[in-house]
């Protein structure tokens, strides 16, 4: 196999992880692939990586990344399909929402390794959180191997794929959600007297240290008490908070983000 990792598409989220595998074991063993030609010569002349047509790199990929929107994956599947007849051990990866595994091989007509990812945007810094999930055929040293690709990408997780969607709804949507609740301690650190980007850099440095908190520790109201001193400034922050429903809201965020998926889908 010429190409450890192939990209078709090269756009956010294909880009940000063609990066990421281009970091993590070398630019010469990834192949790319993408209409807009101006996105794969950004990545190959950071990493090296090559620039091929879609049926080349489909055969001379060992993973082959599938960075096309839902509508069009069928219609790439169709520009691959014969070049994959010449390639003996490939695994295709599809990160398209909504698609499961078995629409993948359903399309081709043929059943064939897949992995199914859930990426998001922090990927694009090394703190992703990539949701995965195997077909049957993926041996554990492909799983290794795949793994090894995304490790400058962040933390990649196997998850059943029927909740896969409920963990984007987490993952896949959260960033918004926390760049909105960081946007709004910025603005009231103005309001109390800082500046604009004092605020945004307390804010966000606090975020990130919270966030690793209770990644480590895993008991995020343990740490939230810990905080929360007697009669202190924190629990009456807190208790603002809760008179604003400010748990409600993001509960009904995630819920919401999830059932718009589930309406999508039908």
């Amino acid at each position: 196999m010429k190409y450890i990792a192939g990209f078709i598409g090269c756009g956010n989220m294909g880009g940000t992880l063609a990066n990421a595998v281009c970091s993590a074991i070398g630019g010469a063993n990834v192949a790319l692939c993408d209409l807009d030609g101006a996105k794969v010569r950004a990545i190959s002349e950071k990493h090296g990586a090559t620039a091929l047509e879609i049926g080349a790199l489909a055969a001379a990929s060992k993973f082959i990344f599938l960075g096309v929107k839902p509508q069009g994956m069928a219609t790439t599947l169709g520009l691959i399909k014969d070049a994959l007849a010449s390639n003996d051990d490939y695994v295709l990866v599809t990160m398209a929402a909504g698609l499961t595994k078995k629409s993948i091989t359903d399309t081709l007509g043929y059943e064939c390794k897949v992995i199914r990812i859930m990426p998001n945007t922090p990927a694009a810094v090394g703190e992703g959180m990539i949701l995965c999930s195997y077909s049957d055929g993926v041996s554990e040293a492909e799983k290794a191997q795949f793994l090894a690709l995304l490790a400058n990408a962040g933390l990649v997780d196997e998850i059943s794929e029927d909740k896969i969607d409920a963990a984007s709804a987490v993952s896949g949507c959260g960033p918004a959600f926390a760049y909105i609740f960081a946007e709004a301690l910025a603005d009231a650190g103005v309001e109390c007297g800082l500046t604009r980007d004092q605020a945004t850099k307390y804010a966000a440095q606090m975020i990130l240290g919270a966030a690793k908190m209770v990644r480590e520790n895993g008991n995020p109201a343990a740490l939230k008490d810990a905080v929360c001193s007697p009669g202190g400034t924190t629990i009456a922050g807190v208790h603002a908070l809760e008179d604003c429903g400010f748990r409600a809201a993001a509960m009904n965020a995630v819920t919401a983000a999830y059932k718009r998926t589930l309406e999508l889908k039908k």
